[in-house]
């Protein structure tokens, strides 16, 4: 349940990074303010770069198990047909 809340609150850090990054990009246009855009768009990568590491090694060590409909699909066995 943890490595979800820690999931969730990255995704929301990574989308409000990107939505600062937007305000700065359109409302302001001098120096400055493009710096801060700069910023918001390197933390915005930065965080998405550990996320992605974060989920891999939850996965390759088996804390994070993938349960959707592609691992349910893959681990079933075929039918059997009686001959």
């Amino acid at each position: 349940m943890i490595i979800k809340t820690i999931v969730i609150i990255a995704f929301a850090l990574i989308i409000i990074s990107l939505g600062s990054a937007l305000f700065y990009l359109v409302k302001y246009k001098d120096q400055e303010q493009s710096e801060k855009t700069v910023r918001a768009l390197t933390f915005r990568i930065t965080l998405s770069i550990i996320l992605f590491i974060f989920i891999f090694i939850a996965f390759a060590t088996g804390i994070f198990k993938p349960h959707g409909l592609a691992v349910q699909m893959h681990g079933q066995k075929p039918a059997q047909t009686h001959k």
